[in-house]
């Protein structure tokens, strides 16, 4: 493991990359809307990668720490690793207040073992699976000194008002669909979109008691706005098609970098899984953390997709190779625009 004093940066338009631990950068990075953990499996497959997954937990508290400090209730965290390396590291997510949304299985398919199966030795069916888990950051309010979930708060905003829980359906301007999905207690609750959330505040903030003004508010001076409250939670842009089963090749061909014939990095994944990843939960513009760059696919798919690109690699080797990646990279996505 290379010395932190000795990081230097690459930086262009869509990246900001270091050499060096992230763990030095991210109160220097600003505020994600992603992040693309590719970090360790504890598989021990490339420099740095532990030989087993027992000590990942305590590898990665520290990173899901200054994660869970830096985020915003608009973030998603992709989580790449095993299946068991996952299982090692969930209750660090729950720990911090990550809310678990969805378990991708990357298929490599059979070609991926194909000719490396000895049926004499091996006692399991082989591997051709990664995860890809899809976590987002929950949305705490203050509420009478407690914090309260955002589910719990929008009703206990609405009982503050003394109106009758029916009356949220006439704000809405709907029959029952309001009480129903907005303000139940159980698991089929919904986010209200902005539009309905700002008619239920300008309802209760003029039908409400006085005394108990103003409604949904975060500050005490004014209540929450719609384009406020479409902020309170993470991004998702939905694609047709799109299961938790993503079917891909191991990276191979010139995407594949590698040196004499040889792959540079073992866990090298592919570009249009990643960019899956960033199109889903971010639009243009937008922050994306790759703390543990590696070969830097996110970096890449930055500059691609036109978001901005925050990464770290602490290998001399592959953040070289990384820089001579995305320098590529800028000069072709140049030519293009």
């Amino acid at each position: 493991m290379e010395p932190r004093h000795c990081a230097t940066k690459f930086e262009r338009e869509y990246v900001v990359l270091d050499y060096g631990d992230a763990l030095d950068l991210y109160p220097k990075w600003p505020r994600p809307m992603v992040i693309i953990s590719d970090g360790p499996y504890g598989l021990g497959s490339f420099p740095g990668d532990p030989p087993t997954p027992e000590a990942l937990s305590d590898w990665y508290r520290p990173h899901v720490e200054q994660w869970s400090l830096r985020a915003t209730p608009q973030t998603t965290l992709w989580f790449w690793n095993s299946e068991v390396g996952w299982a090692k590291v969930h209750h660090l997510f729950e720990e911090y207040g990550w809310e678990y949304r969805n378990c991708h299985i990357w298929d490599k398919g059979i070609a991926h073992v194909a000719g490396n199966s000895n049926s004499k030795t091996l006692r399991k069916f082989p591997v051709t699976t990664e995860v890809c888990v899809q976590y987002t950051k929950k949305t705490f309010f203050k509420f009478q000194g407690t914090l309260l979930a955002m589910k719990e708060w929008l009703r206990a905003e609405w009982e503050r008002t003394g109106l009758p829980l029916y009356k949220t359906n006439e704000a809405c301007g709907v029959k029952n669909a309001a009480t129903r999905k907005y303000f139940t207690r159980d698991h089929l609750w919904y986010f209200p979109p902005p539009e309905a959330f700002e008619r239920l505040v300008r309802f209760a903030n003029k039908h409400g008691a006085k005394k108990g003004k103003p409604y949904f508010s975060v500050d005490g001076n004014g209540p929450l706005t719609a384009r406020e409250w479409s902020k309170m939670r993470a991004k998702f842009n939905f694609e047709n098609g799109i299961t938790n089963v993503w079917r891909a090749n191991a990276v191979r061909g010139s995407e594949r970098l590698k040196k004499r014939h040889k792959c540079v990095h073992m866990n090298q994944k592919p570009l249009s899984l990643i960019e899956l990843c960033i199109r889903a939960s971010s639009d243009p513009g937008d922050v994306v953390w790759e703390p543990f760059g590696g070969l830097c696919s996110g970096a890449l798919a930055c500059v691609r997709l036109g978001r901005k690109c925050y990464g770290a690699e602490i290998n001399r080797t592959y953040y070289r190779l990384a820089a001579q990646r995305l320098e590529q990279a800028h000069g072709l996505f140049s030519q293009t625009t």
